[in-house]
């Protein structure tokens, strides 16, 4: 499984997103040009320490992406979250190498991206919202994709767990 940004708009998204796929144990394409320098301190901020155990690979475009995907990850299926999307998110069967692709926070993806993703997927929202945070997005998107498939990571049990009472 695998978390997809394309041109991201917003630092601080990227660095949320860096957190959540280092969280999770998932690889994390950024897909170049940002709207921003990459190496932006809003970014390190917002990855806190998580930025060092992070998975991150950056392409220089939409088109050296799929390049590396025919090469590297040739049966991957890409997964594209957009608000004209045709599915329901949790109608959805994913599997383990799927890549989940986000667009921009500004404009989405454009029309060719578009028609290039195996699947188009919605998160179901109210009628009077336009869309919610791509990382937010991201993160119910990759959660229910790792819960589908069973691939959480596993949490060592030597760490604290909260106690109900």
């Amino acid at each position: 499984m695998r978390l997809a940004l394309y041109q991201p708009d917003i630092p601080q998204n990227l660095g949320a997103a860096i957190r959540l796929s280092a969280a999770f144990e998932t690889v994390l394409d950024v897909i170049e040009p940002c709207g921003f320098p990459l190496g932006d301190k809003a970014i390190k901020r917002a990855a806190l320490d998580y930025g060092s155990c992070a998975k991150v690979s950056h392409h220089v475009s939409w088109e050296a992406y799929l390049t590396f995907l025919l090469a590297d990850m040739p049966s991957a299926r890409l997964v594209l979250f957009t608000t004209k999307a045709a599915a329901p998110l949790y109608e959805f069967s994913f599997r383990d190498d799927d890549i989940l692709l986000m667009g921009r926070e500004s404009a989405g993806v454009p029309d060719d991206v578009h028609a290039r993703a195996d699947a188009r997927l919605f998160i179901p929202i109210c009628a009077q919202a336009r869309s919610i945070n791509v990382t937010n997005a991201a993160a119910m998107a990759l959660g229910e994709a790792l819960r589908q498939t069973n691939s959480f990571p596993a949490r060592p049990h030597s760490l604290p767990h909260a106690t109900l009472e």
